[in-house]
């Protein structure tokens, strides 16, 4: 069973993998909006302090310290924040340090925790059946496309990870996701039926504008790599505004974080 009743003891609201499948000791969820101590674009919708995790987006420090305080509190270690490059490294957390650069983290030791920072892009929390390794990867178009994933897949595997199971956090729908004819040609050496996963949008000054679909782009990726146990990929973060940060929507906003550990406490 997957975290029961996590939601109903953290101090601020939190989305929870619906992945019943892998073991208790596996913890993870990913922040919202709400709950924190930042205020103007980074306020929650309501204009109540909100739970802002980016120290690199122009929020008041004091109050981005604050909210990672209240993060860490929940956790069993503190989390050290990847510097992330929209790249495709992948890190042990073990290895980390402030400002280390990379896009994706992973561990096989309990009580460390991996996390990655999104406002639209993609983030992916992966575990294998046994819950002997976890691992948090950022992905945006240019980390799916250059490799994030199948990176932190293989580093997870060189580990001794069995069969992994994967959840899509909440990114970009593809109601929301407008690119250009630059991200379609991006995927077209990876993925043969690429248009399964680009609607064409229109044609402006002579550019092509497709609507692109993000969870479907990393479904496909996961399955050539033999991930098939994929959950989560339904939400929206430019649609849903009381819930999330958009970049897309908003361009000055905060950041939620996904987050994935392996409990060493007594396991029920």
């Amino acid at each position: 069973m997957a975290m029961p009743g996590l939601m109903d003891k953290l101090p601020f609201p939190v989305i929870v993998p619906d992945w019943s499948e892998v073991p208790a000791k596996v913890k993870a969820f990913t922040t919202t909006r709400e709950g924190g101590f930042s205020l103007g674009p980074f306020a929650a919708l309501d204009s109540s302090g909100g739970l802002n995790l980016g120290d690199h987006v122009g929020d008041d420090p004091q109050a981005v310290q604050k909210n990672r305080d209240k993060l860490n509190l929940t956790l069993p270690a503190d989390v050290i924040f990847l510097s992330q490059v929209h790249g495709n490294m992948v890190l042990d957390a073990a290895n980390l340090q402030p400002g280390s650069q990379a896009d994706a983290v992973l561990t096989n030791q309990a009580a460390t925790v991996c996390a990655v920072l999104t406002a639209d892009c993609l983030p992916v929390l992966f575990t294998d059946m046994a819950g002997s390794v976890v691992a948090a990867a950022h992905a945006g178009w240019r980390g799916l496309a250059g490799g994030a994933l199948e990176n932190t897949v293989a580093a997870m595997r060189a580990r001794g990870a069995g069969e992994l199971v994967a959840w899509l956090g909440p990114a970009i729908g593809s109601s929301q996701f407008e690119v250009g004819r630059d991200v379609f040609d991006a995927f077209a050496a990876k993925i043969p039926n690429l248009h399964a996963y680009f609607r064409i949008k229109g044609n402006e000054g002579g550019v092509e504008k497709y609507l692109a679909d993000i969870y479907g782009l990393a479904r496909n990726l996961l399955n050539d790599i033999g991930v098939t146990r994929i959950y989560g990929g339904d939400h929206c973060t430019v649609s849903e505004t009381a819930e999330f940060y958009s970049y897309r929507r908003d361009k000055v906003c905060g950041r939620m974080a996904s987050l994935i550990w392996i409990d060493g406490g007594p396991q029920g």
